[in-house]
Parts: structure tokens; sequence; C-alpha cells
């Protein structure tokens, strides 16, 4: 910019010369700079007037858009704006196949100190010991004269004693809010729910973890917050769990028993409706872990999945199975049960003397050692064991239960031809009560493996076949006679209205350290109900049982599992919609041609 000087010399001169002020050429200049920079800024001033007007009128005209969409669209419910917090509280409910709840949310509060606000720490801990007795009050005292800034003092608080810790009125006492698992039925299903802990805490929020059970298979889908909290329906139906649960503790205060499980499987699609393992616990105050060597003295421990058995006599139907879809034997062929069978220093030995032979079918119904070893030496190893392992008796179940992976099958370390005979009668190889509810429902189902599962399924889930239509058919017919023949060994399990079929099993319980007690059982029934229309598999094991009956004391499963388990099918069928079928009674003179 060109600037005009104040006193330009040339008119200074020509002013002097005509006798004017010079000053004056000062003042007039100074007065046009003056005015020229005005209205320079009054220019930049309107400019800018004009640029905050535009800015002032889009935003204006952007607020009146966006107002008018949502007046035009559709109202919705507003979401709460979350934070970005790294800990995730919310987990998802879990509920039965009726969707009432198993597992839901609660809304509580922790308790946490700051010991130097505290006006009057020593009385705070006094009224804290009065509150909760088993706080060491001593102890609190010590802490809260320290020089920490910070101590949690309970994780979770009910709403009574969160008042009255409240009406302590220390300011050093402070409430975080967090959310806790509530189990609303209490013991019912513990072992399938589990059980949940905290993972990372912070004052106002906590992660909740599952600890056992489906709450820790199913821990990352719980957590999930795709699902937007939908709910983990399972296939456990929460009366008949509670039925059977009632059932199965009775049956084990009366057989004696230390512990017991019982099983309830559709054997068209793998669903288990009811798992019980008893003695149980409350996941609400879950307990610590037993010590010692033997895991199943606990409460914690699932006998269900976590404990393998020898299950005895219940194996003996599946050798039958396997020989007649072989076509070695049909249900009439005569079998050699002449005894004890020797193989080398061991000798196989009947639990009565039943002659000389039998049928395969009266080999099952009289539950004859001899005679099922007979059909497994004509079946041979590697069959035999081709045949378990497509059962799956080789491999841990896949349930979705945390405890399950690690149950796994323990079998002989060399399978002879020994261990062929005497695991064809349930001993040698040690599997969970699921295993063989599993293999059960192949035998219900016409041949067909199923997944057990503890998810709520639609439909049939028929896997792999393992024997034909025929021969399961056969040995169905055969366990319908162990428990309608008087001669079978489990007489006691007919339930009047309800066609039951099923194997019994006694096995002497192995010793820590090498061979087998003699007082001591594990007995099982293996049932399919009804068996002519086979819809479910039933397995109940007691653990230890004795009871005295008939003028002795008694242990094998026919005079222990068997009722219990006609008990429980009595109970449940009415509630799983089986109506009881009567049958007509013989009239005199009459003959009953066809129904």
């Amino acid at each position: 910019m060109i600037r005009t000087p104040l006193r330009p010399l040339a008119r200074i001169l020509d002013a002097r010369q005509k006798g004017e002020n010079p000053d004056a050429i000062e003042r007039e200049n100074l007065r046009l700079r003056h005015e020229e920079i005005r209205d320079r800024l009054r220019l930049r001033a309107e400019q800018r007037l004009l640029l905050l007007g535009i800015m002032y009128f889009c935003a204006f005209l952007v607020i009146a858009v966006r107002m008018g969409g949502l007046a035009a669209s559709e109202a919705t419910e507003p979401r709460a704006a979350t934070n970005g917090a790294s800990i995730i509280g919310q987990r998802a409910d879990i509920v039965d196949r009726r969707g009432r709840i198993l597992a839901t949310n609660m809304e509580v509060y922790s308790l946490y100190a700051h010991p130097q606000q505290m006006i009057d720490p020593l009385r705070a801990a006094e009224e804290l010991g009065k509150i909760f007795p088993e706080i060491d009050v001593a102890d609190l005292k010590k802490r809260f004269t320290s020089e920490r800034k910070f101590m949690w003092i309970r994780k979770k608080l009910s709403p009574e004693q969160k008042q009255a810790v409240h009406d302590i009125g220390e300011p050093g006492l402070l409430f975080g809010p967090r959310e806790m698992r509530l189990y609303p039925n209490g013991a019912v299903a513990a072992h399938v729910l589990g059980g949940y802990g905290f993972g990372r805490e912070g004052v106002h929020s906590a992660e909740v973890l599952g600890t056992a059970g489906i709450e820790k298979f199913e821990d990352k889908l719980l957590r999930d917050p795709a699902r937007e909290g939908a709910p983990l329906e399972l296939s456990i139906d929460l009366t008949l769990q509670a039925a059977a649960e009632k059932v199965l503790y009775g049956g084990m205060k009366i057989m004696g028993a230390k512990g017991a499980t019982a099983i309830l499987m559709d054997a068209s699609n793998g669903e288990i409706l009811s798992l019980a393992s008893l003695p149980d616990f409350d996941p609400n105050d879950r307990p610590l872990p037993a010590l010692g060597d033997d895991p199943s003295i606990s409460p914690l421990f699932n006998r269900a999945v976590q404990g393998v058995y020898e299950l005895g006599s219940t194996f003996k139907i599946f050798a039958a199975a396997q020989a007649m879809d072989l076509g070695i034997v049909g249900p009439d062929s005569m079998v050699d049960i002449r005894g004890p069978l020797t193989w080398g220093r061991f000798r196989i030995r009947d639990f009565n003397n039943y002659g000389k032979e039998l049928s395969v079918t009266k080999v099952i119904v009289k539950s004859s050692n001899i005679g099922t070893a007979r059909l497994a030496q004509k079946i041979g190893t590697p069959r035999q064991q081709d045949f378990l392992k497509r059962l799956g008796f080789f491999d841990v179940t896949p349930v979705e239960l945390q405890e399950a992976k690690h149950a796994k099958p323990l079998l002989p370390p060399n399978w002879s031809e020994l261990s062929t005979m005497t695991i064809s009668y349930g001993h040698g190889l040690s599997v969970s009560p699921l295993h063989l509810a599993t293999a059960y429902a192949a035998v219900a189902n016409g041949g067909r493996m199923v997944a057990p599962t503890l998810l709520r399924q639609t439909g049939p889930k028929l896997g792999d076949r393992v024997m034909s239509e025929s021969a399961a058919a056969a040995a169905r017919a055969m366990l319908r006679l162990v428990v309608s023949h008087k001669e079978g060994t489990a007489s006691f399990g007919e339930v009047k209205g309800y066609a039951v079929g099923g194997k019994t099993g006694t096995a002497d319980k192995p010793k820590p350290k090498g061979g087998y007690y003699k007082d001591k059982v594990i007995a099982t029934f293996a049932s399919i109900f009804p068996i002519h229309d086979p819809k479910y598999v039933l397995v109940v094991t007691l653990d230890e049982p004795e009871i005295h009956a008939a003028g002795e004391l008694r242990r094998t499963a026919g005079w222990t599992a068997v009722p219990v388990a006609a008990e429980m099918i009595e109970r449940l069928a009415p509630l799983l919609g089986l109506r009881p079928t009567i049958e007509p009674e013989t009239l005199a003179g009459i003959t009953l041609t066809s129904q």
C-alpha cells in the first residue's frame, strides 16, 4: 500500500511562497488518512457480519431439517448411552425349556472404605462388627487406622445390611453399585448351572464370570453384548428337575447311599430334561472345593459327568445287541454258560447257577456273566472296540458342562481277550452315567447315536447308525423282560400303566491303590420307557447303597437303584405328558384275538 506523506515537500514550499500555513497541509492529510482507515475497517466488519449471518443461517437450516426428519420418523424407545467402560457387568439370563428363570441378575451394592476420610474409625469398626459377625473387628480397626487410602469390606450387601451401614453415619464408608448372579430356585439344578464369581472389579461395576457348569462353559456367550440380553434356553425342565431331585434324595437316604445321580434324556435328540447329582449345593453360596485326594466327597462333584465308574451288567445289552446285529446269534440262540469260565489264573462266574445253557434273551434276563463273555468271544476284540467307540465310550461327552471336558473314560492299557470278556459285562472299563444314558438312547431310538445336550433342541437330532433297527428292537424286548419277567433282575422296576425296560448293574468299587472292596458297590439301573414306544432314557446310579430287606443286607441294583428309578418314573411320566396304558384283565372263558 502507497502511503501519502503528511508534509509533502513540494506543497510545503509552494505554501510558504504563497504565505500560507504549512501545518494546515499536514492536518488535512492526517484527516484524509483517518477517513481511509475508517472506511477500510467498516468494510471488513461488514464482511464478517455477512459471513456470520450465512453461518447462522446454515446452522438453523440443518437443525430445521433434522427436526423435520425426527418429526416424520416413527417413535422409538431411547437407549442409555455407554461410557465405554472396560468392565461389562451385564450377563444374560438362563431359562428352562418353558422360559422359567434359572439364573438372572440382581442389582446390589458393595461396601468399601476410605480410611483417611473417616471421622471415628474405631467406632465404625465396632459397628461393622455388629452388622457382619464374621468380620475380625480388631483387624478392621488396625486397617482403618493405617495409612491405607482404600479397602474393600464386603463385595455384596443385602438391602438390610446396606441400610444398617448407612445408619452408622460414617462418611468414609461408601457404597458401589454392581450386579450379582441370582439363582431363584436355590439348589435345584445346581450342578447344571454351576455358579459364578467376580472378575475385574471397580467401585461402580464388577465383571460377573461363570465358575463351573454351563455358566462356565457358555461364559463367552452369556456375556456377549451382541445378543442384546437374549436368555440362554436350556433343555432342562424345572418341574421335572425338582421332582427328580426330591425322589433321588429320598431314595439315597432310604438306601443308605453316600451319593446318587439321575439322568433323564430324550432318546430322539439327546436333550437332557433332568440331571441330578447328590449331594448338591446352593449356587447362590457356592462352597469351596474339598481338600484331599477324593473329589467325590465334595458336594461340588457332579457324579453324572465327573464320576467315571465300572457300571456293571448294564453293559451286557450292548454285547447282545452287537452279536445280533452281526448275525452271530438271534434272541433264541443258545449259549453255553457252564462255568467257571477260565482265562489264565482268572475265573469268570455267575451270581447264581443257571444250568448248562441259556438263550441270548435269558442271558440278559438272568444277567449271566459267563453267557455275555461267550458272546464277546464270538464278537472278537477289534469289533467290540469299534462298537463301543461308536457308542461314545472312548471319548468325553460333548455336553455343555465345564466338568465334562476332564471326565475321560478309563480304558484298559492292554485290551486282551480277558478285557474283552470282562468289559462285555461292565468291568474293566469306567465311564460316566451320562455316557451310559447316551448309549441306551441309541438302543431306544432304533440304533442311531445322539449327542447329549443341555440346550433346547427342535425336533429329532439323530446321528450315525450304530446298530440295525431289528437289533435295537430285539434288545428292547430283552430289556422289557428284565423288568416284567418274574426272574428278571429288575422286577421291582415295573410301573403300572407304563411299560418299562431296563438293565441293572452292580459293580464292586475299586480301591485307590488297586483291587476292589467287597462291601462297597456302584448300583445302576438304566431304563427306557415306554418301551413299546420308546421316548425317554432314565439312568439312576447309587454310590455305596445298602438296605436290609427280606431278612438280608442287600447292595445289588435290583434291590436299591431299581425301586428308586421306578418311583421316579411314576412321578415323572405324567409330567412328561405320557398317558398310562390300561392293560385289560383276562375274562373267564374269553380269549382276546385282536386289539
